[in-house]
């Protein structure tokens, strides 16, 4: 497996599974790889709900600011799990127009699907940020940070948000990610660092953890509490 020179991985966990024992582990293991090779500055910036356990290790181990980057996958109508595009906390949409056109889906569909989307971000903002200003990031570094790359249409909706909101260097930092979409967004970023690797024609996110579960909206609203009360800004 040959890698783009922008992409820092762990060569040993390529094309395994189950390395990881949970988020909080998969947050340690990037927090030591970040340490080891970038020059920790920036913000910390988590894609609910999966990814808050991931960074919020990263923040505290690294002693970086931290708050949440509101993006969420459009999903297909008849599978939750499966999305064909995002919608970001600015309106930034993206779309997999591939697979629109594969699934065979309608634009009023689509249209319905990108609304619905858009009311659960305004939701999620209002619930984690307060609908507080978004962190200035001009002149600043902004460590995207999730639980995995599957698709990375969330990812890459994420970038092009943060990019609008000037932010002068963008890293992403991941457990775990598809190759495919792992040099998909290493073509648009700075930097970008993934543990687990790996390739072939089947891929889960979970795949790559011993437990794993869903995190809530209400478990990460009590996370961001409980982290802004132990560390104050």
């Amino acid at each position: 497996m040959n890698v783009p020179s922008n992409i820092i991985d762990l060569p040993e966990l390529r094309d395994q599974t189950r390395v990881f024992q949970d988020r909080t582990h998969a947050g340690r293991v990037l927090t030591r790889m970040l340490a080891a090779h970038d020059h920790l500055s920036g913000i910390i910036l988590a894609i609910p709900a999966g990814g808050v356990p991931v960074a919020m290790v990263m923040a505290e181990k690294l002693g970086l600011d931290f708050d949440v980057a509101v993006v969420s996958k459009i999903t297909l109508p008849w599978n939750t799990e499966a999305g064909y595009g995002a919608v970001a906390f600015d309106g930034t949409v993206q779309l997999n127009e591939d697979l629109i056109g594969r699934v065979n889906l309608t634009a009023e569909d689509v249209d319905k699907g990108i609304e619905k989307t858009k009311i659960k971000v305004e939701r999620r903002v209002t619930t984690l940020r307060d609908k507080q200003p978004f962190p200035d990031l001009k002149h600043r570094s902004a460590i995207l940070v999730d639980d995995g790359l599957a698709s990375g249409f969330t990812m890459q909706t994420a970038v092009t948000a943060v990019r609008n909101a000037g932010a002068g260097r963008i890293v992403v930092a991941v457990p775990t990610g598809h190759l495919q979409s792992v040099e998909m967004i290493a073509r648009e970023v700075e930097v970008l660092y993934c543990a687990n690797i790996r390739g072939g024609y089947t891929y889960a996110v979970a795949g790559a953890y011993r437990i794993w579960s869903d995190v809530g909206e209400e478990d990460v609203a009590k996370m961001m509490e409980t982290f802004k009360l132990l560390y104050p800004k």
